[in-house]
């Protein structure tokens, strides 16, 4: 269809002082076929006078509901959408981001989900910084690692919702993510260069009152995705979740007189958790995945594609190095031997028939090669890593028209997409 329906769907309680802008950025959006369907969990507040404002462009349910996740289901199965999203009650969608959901999934027919930019702010509504996780799909490092999709700018088609399930309701925290990979599983997910939604962060916001009960969903969900009992990202959302407890202990332990000290012991706790945060995941992609931010992969990659019945397609380079002569790889997809390859000199494309392997489940795959080399060992001071040879994408001979990875580190930078220089509403 040349224009789609798209349903939006927001859950709310007792969001009053956000509901308006939250509204109107959807209202607002210069796409033509939008339902708007606000699911409310019977709010004491001035909600449903705010809403009753806009009744001719939106559906207004009002009742006691079982938390977040049961309200984006009931919204969903009055849902008349071909694509679908969702938008909080304190979070806005930013001008065209609707329009450019729609030019993406006709762009690329085959993605489950797209996802674009972001922004955070505070909760005056006013822009703080990029949303700075945003990355292109790696569904290793999304099952194992870090949500770095923002919520606020997640488009997924209706019909790929209802194959793999609704909202998991027994989930409060992560249901997002534990959608996202669910759909990472079975269909890639499109990175779009466009900024489309705001998270607005503030004291009252539910992931930051989650605390311990938050971690410990985490850790639930990974487990159940992994199979791993210390998932990295436990370890990675963890760390933060405890910065923010100690910084809290020292801000209300802290005597008045000694404020700068407080502010200082605070800085200080940030720095240092923000430091062990990086080096866990930097362990996570280097010693875990095996592929490195320059390119290098070691001797052994793991790595995760969604189901497909195709061609694996691997590329990359493998540099003059005496040393990494005769490279030979051995592929493994779900624990089968798709044999050993000899890499040639330079850059190379390997098409390895795996049909059959990863149809109806994600790809698992391992990559062990032959030969490598140390960089101390021929006079580099300090790097000491283990490198076979340089891989720039891995992907589906079905997909080679999507941009499914090209390298696992290659974050956009802050300036990658522009400035946006729209003021947030509200």
């Amino acid at each position: 269809m040349e224009q789609p329906l798209v349903t939006v769907v927001t859950p709310s309680y007792n969001q009053a002082p956000f509901l308006r802008a939250t509204i109107e950025s959807v209202l607002s959006q210069d796409y033509p076929r939008i339902e708007y369907i606000i699911m409310d969990g019977g709010s004491e507040d001035a909600s449903a006078q705010i809403a009753s404002e806009y009744s001719s462009r939106l559906s207004w349910f009002s009742g006691k509901d079982r938390g977040q996740s049961h309200a984006l289901n009931k919204g969903y199965r009055m849902a008349k959408g071909d694509i679908l999203a969702w938008i909080n009650s304190d979070d806005i969608l930013l001008d065209g981001a609707v329009r450019r959901a729609v030019e993406g999934f006709r762009d690329h027919p085959l993605a489950g989900a797209v996802y674009g930019e972001g922004f955070l702010m505070d909760r005056d509504g006013n822009f703080t910084s990029r949303f700075p996780y945003v990355r292109p799909f790696d569904l290793w490092s999304l099952v194992h690692l870090s949500d770095y999709v923002l919520q606020q700018s997640m488009y997924f088609r209706a019909d790929v919702y209802r194959e793999i399930g609704e909202i998991r309701e027994d989930l409060h925290y992560t249901m997002d993510w534990d959608l996202l990979i669910r759909i990472g599983k079975r269909y890639p997910l499109q990175h779009l260069p466009h900024y489309m939604g705001c998270l607005r962060e503030h004291d009252e916001a539910k992931t930051f009152r989650g605390g311990g009960v938050r971690i410990r969903e985490i850790g639930r969900m990974l487990r159940e995705h992994t199979g791993m009992w210390m998932p990295p990202g436990l370890v990675h959302y963890g760390m933060d979740m405890y910065r923010r407890i100690w910084c809290d202990r020292i801000a209300k332990s802290t005597p008045a007189g000694l404020s700068g000290l407080g502010e200082f012991l605070q800085l200080a706790v940030t720095y240092a958790a923000g430091i062990v945060a990086r080096r866990i995941t930097s362990l996570a992609w280097n010693s875990l995945q095996g592929w490195y931010e320059d390119g290098w992969v070691s001797t052994r990659i793991l790595y995760m594609l969604p189901a497909c019945d195709s061609d694996l397609i691997i590329e990359g380079e493998l540099p003059p190095n005496p040393w990494l002569a005769g490279q030979n790889i051995e592929i493994l997809c779900n624990g089968v031997s798709l044999g050993s390859h000899r890499l040639p000199k330079g850059a190379f494309r390997l098409q390895v028939p795996a049909r059959g392997l990863a149809a109806h489940q994600p790809a698992n795959l391992e990559l062990r090669a032959s030969h490598y080399y140390i960089p101390t060992h021929f006079g580099h001071l300090t790097d000491r890593r283990r490198l076979a040879y340089k891989i720039k994408r891995i992907t589906w001979s079905a997909y080679e028209g999507l941009d499914l990875l090209i390298h696992p580190l290659g974050l956009p930078s802050t300036n990658r997409y522009g400035t946006y220089s729209n003021p947030a509403r509200g």
